[in-house]
């Protein structure tokens, strides 16, 4: 028999996954407030998204508008956007990659997914 049933350690473990588990929702909540710019044309049009990727403001200069070409203004957009987008998905991982990394890493302990 094993002297304590190793329970001292199964603790241990799960104090630390929960730990582990509330820096991620920490950090979750943290990207959820904290806004990210992108821009396309020279900054003609600029989006501002949320860490988790909402976009939260589009400005666009009136230089940018040309009633006969409507493409581009779209094109602008959706550039602008996507870069937003980009700069949140690397906030992302610059906030959650360590922690995903201490959960993925294999607690040892079967049945829980981190």
């Amino acid at each position: 028999m094993i002297p304590g049933g190793g329970q001292p350690n199964m603790q241990q473990l799960l104090q630390q996954a929960q730990k582990m588990q509330q820096d991620l929702a920490r950090a979750q909540e943290e990207l959820a407030q904290t806004e990210v710019e992108g821009q396309a044309g020279g900054g003609l049009v600029k989006a501002t998204v949320t860490g988790a990727g909402e976009l939260r403001a589009l400005r666009i200069d009136p230089k940018a508008v040309d009633p006969e070409d409507t493409e581009t203004l779209a094109d602008l957009v959706v550039a602008a956007v996507q870069a937003a987008n980009d700069n949140a998905q690397n906030l992302q991982q610059q906030k959650l990659g360590p922690l995903a990394q201490g959960l993925g890493g294999g607690s040892g302990i079967p049945g829980l997914p981190f």
